[in-house]
Order: structure tokens, then sequence, then C-alpha cells
């Protein structure tokens, strides 16, 4: 009979897939590590169970002890197997950015998910850095993993990863390109490789907010590139001691759009159902095509399974709220088409200005149209308000014709967007579509920004 005495024993030997249709344009061919064959679905089930042993060993975590870390969701479902197995309990300090898929699907499986905000310093005591560290000083028999300086983690790669890798290209392997985040499965990888072919070379994929591409090629470590963004699982606003920068050859960066995007065409092109870092890796590998030759043999490593991230990335909605879906936007049916069927929000012309400004707080708006029986005949504008209201503070009992701009004008739904976009000005704040019926809606200076791609 053959089967594994528990779950941790079928880590690994993950499959190599060659990749055809997005790789069409690259003179060489291209393979990729699917990852998420591992049973918690990521890499990081390899480095989660090595550190654990590895703290086992030398005494650093105690049985019945707790582990605590600060994970993007793929290394705390790693450590919560092993947790499981071995009779630990687990603390996740999670970032607010990360998908709640990644933190339902960690409470499932037992660890207790604390979330932090993603826009602070490292230092700052909100960080998840400082929330996991902190609380491994104050709860009792528990060992912080520390993914990030933690050297067991470039070990597991060293050890499993990349003897994979080479045995399943026949050691012909010519280029690595990954995602970097903590530095472990880069690093790994890149020793073992280049210890048996030093003309191997090794790529990593960095993001936009991130220093690994800078400071690699200066030596500058710059808090300027440092600003939030999407993309999960890569990039980092530190430097851990896990990525080995003399091991890497270069580094490219990936937009937010273009790794959702890809991670999209991944499902629908190639059949592989995979993270977000997965689909900045393989546009990072398609912007690095000019590297490679015919003969060459390129791996690609894809970090997770895109289950974590149906709600972002495979979500027309969320796509579209950040400008990501590629959709033709040119008149004004289109800026509207996803609210169209909302009311429109209005207030009459003998309301009171208090009801305005409720109406604007409650829907989160900036403009009203005002109507009266003869239909629309003015505007209000949070802006005009708040002057008003700073000239007169009995201005909230006073009625909306009193204060009111002049009306907003009307447009067709046809109409082009540079034609709004010439009504949309300082002294006019939106126009109306008229959509048949009687139905209108407004379009606002927001809208014709959020359709700029």
């Amino acid at each position: 009979m053959k089967y594994a005495e528990n779950i941790l024993g079928t880590i690994g030997n993950t499959p190599m897939v060659k990749l055809n249709k997005l790789t069409k344009d690259i003179d060489a061919l291209v393979l990729a590590k699917v990852e998420t064959f591992n049973p918690g679905n990521s890499v990081k089930d390899r480095m989660a169970v090595k550190m654990i042993e590895d703290a086992e060993a030398d005494g650093r975590l105690k049985p019945g002890g707790t582990i605590i870390e600060g994970t993007s969701g793929n290394t705390g479902m790693g450590l919560a197997l092993a947790a499981i197995v071995k009779g630990y309990k687990l603390i996740c300090v999670i970032s607010d950015k990360q998908s709640k898929e990644k933190m339902d699907i960690l409470r499932a499986v037992g660890a207790k998910v604390v979330v932090c905000p993603t826009d602070v310093e490292p230092t700052d005591p909100r960080s998840y850095y400082s929330v996991s560290k902190r609380l491994a000083t104050e709860t009792p028999n528990s060992w912080y993993v520390n993914q990030y300086d933690n050297m067991s983690n470039t070990a597991a790669h060293y050890e499993q990863t990349a003897p994979e890798i080479w045995e399943q290209t026949d050691g012909k392997i010519t280029h690595f390109v990954v995602g970097v985040g903590t530095g472990g499965t880069i690093s790994g990888v890149a020793k073992y490789l280049k210890e048996r072919n030093p003309n191997i070379k090794v790529w990593g994929i960095d993001t936009y907010g991130s220093v690994f591409k800078k400071y690699h090629e200066t030596g500058i470590f710059d808090e300027n590139e440092i600003y939030s963004y999407i993309t999960e699982g890569i990039g980092e606003d530190i430097l851990p001691k896990n990525v080995d920068f003399s091991l890497i050859d270069g580094f490219t960066k990936v937009t937010d759009k273009d790794a959702a995007v890809y991670t999209r065409r991944l499902a629908l092109e190639e059949g592989i159902f995979v993270g977000n870092s997965a689909g900045a890796a393989i546009k990072g590998l398609l912007q690095l095509k000019d590297e490679f030759k015919p003969d060459d043999v390129v791996v690609v490593l894809f970090h997770d399974s895109g289950s974590r991230y149906v709600g972002k990335m495979f979500n027309d909605d969320w796509m579209r709220e950040r400008g990501f879906l590629d959709e033709e936007i040119t008149k004004a049916e289109d800026l509207i088409k996803d609210h169209a069927d909302k009311p429109l929000v209005i207030v009459r012309t003998e309301e009171l200005v208090s009801h305005a400004i409720e109406r604007l707080r409650k829907y989160k708006i900036s403009q009203i149209p005002v109507i009266d029986t003869n239909g629309f005949v003015g505007s209000v504008d949070e802006t005009d308000l708040f002057r008003s209201y700073v000239e007169d503070k009995d201005i909230a009992d006073k009625p909306i014709r009193e204060v009111m701009g002049k009306p907003y004008p009307i447009v067709q739904a046809n109409t082009s967007i540079e034609e709004i976009s010439k009504l949309i000005n300082k002294d006019n704040q939106a126009v109306l579509v008229d959509l048949g019926n009687g139905r209108h809606h407004i379009i606002t200076k927001h809208d014709i920004i959020s359709s700029i791609k």
C-alpha cells in the first residue's frame, strides 16, 4: 500500500507544466513549477514545516506551544497544517489588504487571525510586524516564526524546491524567474542551481511600492519608493535576511493592474488557476523575453492557488472598480452601466439644506441635482454648501432654493466622453444623462477619472 503518514507527507514533488499560449512570443521553452499542488495550496508549505522542525530540534518550539507569525496568508496555511498534525496552537497576524478568502481559510484550519492595517510603517506598533513581535512576548510558551529573517525558509527551498527543479529539467534549466517576498524561495533555489551551473540566471519579480529592485541595482534603501500596493505575496518595505541579493541577477517590476490581468489570463488561456503573484511572475517573464534564446529552458514558479482570490482578481466588479478591466469606455452610458439601475439621488427646492447634507453623507456623494414640479432647476455641491455654512451657521434650516447653483447640463446616453469632459469644469461639477422614460443618472468628475486606463 502507498500512503502518507499524515498530510505533511504530501508536500513537495509538484508538477512542472509547459506554458504555451501566453508565452508564444518567447523564443525558449517556458515551464511553470505549479506549487498549488501542495496540500496547503502554496509553496509556503515547504518552508513552514522546515521552520517548525528546526525550531523543535533546537528547543525554540516546545510541546503544546503557540506558534505566532505575521503572514500574507500562505505561510499561515502551511503553519496551520503542521500545527494541527503536531499539536500546536497558532496565531496568524495578517494585513488588511489580504483577501478575505485567505483570512477565512486560516480560521477554517484552526488559526486565530489578528488583522492589522496595511498603510503603516513597519516600526508602527499597529503594523503586522510589530503586533507579531508583541504577541510573542506576551504569550506564554510561544515561538515567533519571523519567516523574513528565519533562514530555515531559504534552507527549505535549497533542500527541496531546487533539487526538484534540477531533476525535472534534467539539469538543463538556464533561467529561474520568481516573485520575491520574504526571499526564501529565490535565494534557496538560486544557491542550489548556481552551485551546479554558475551560468544559470535568476530573476526576481518585484512590484511598484517595494524597495527590492532599486536596492539591488544601487544599494540604496529608498523610503520614497515605499507606498501601498494591491499585489499580494511579493515586494517588501523591509530587507529580509532571506533575500540574498548576491544570488539574484536582476529584478523587473510589474504593476498591480498587469499582475491582476495576467492572473486571470493564466486561468483563461493556460487553464492554470493560480494566485496574484503568479500573474505578476508571468508578466515579469514576458517583460524579460529579450533575455532568452531558442535553446533556453526558463522555469517560472507559481506560488499559490487562485481560490484565495475569487473575491478579488477573479471578480469583475473588484477589477472594474480599480480600472483593471480593459473595457472600452467611449460614451456616457459606458460610464454608468454598472450602477444605472440605482435611483438618482435628488433634493427638492423647498427641502431644507440639512436634508441635502444628510443625503450627501448617507450616500457618500458630493453633488445632488435639485428638482421642482417642472424638472431639474438647480444643483447642490458639497463645496458650495461648506462655503455657505462658514458664512451663515443658520443655513441648515433654509430651503435649498436659496443656496442652489445652476442645473447640471443634460446629455444623451450616446454622448462621447470627450464632450462630457468639456462640460465638467470648476463652475460645473457634473452632468445628467437622459436614459429615457423620465430616468436620469449623474456623471461626475470622479466617474471620468475612474474611466482612465
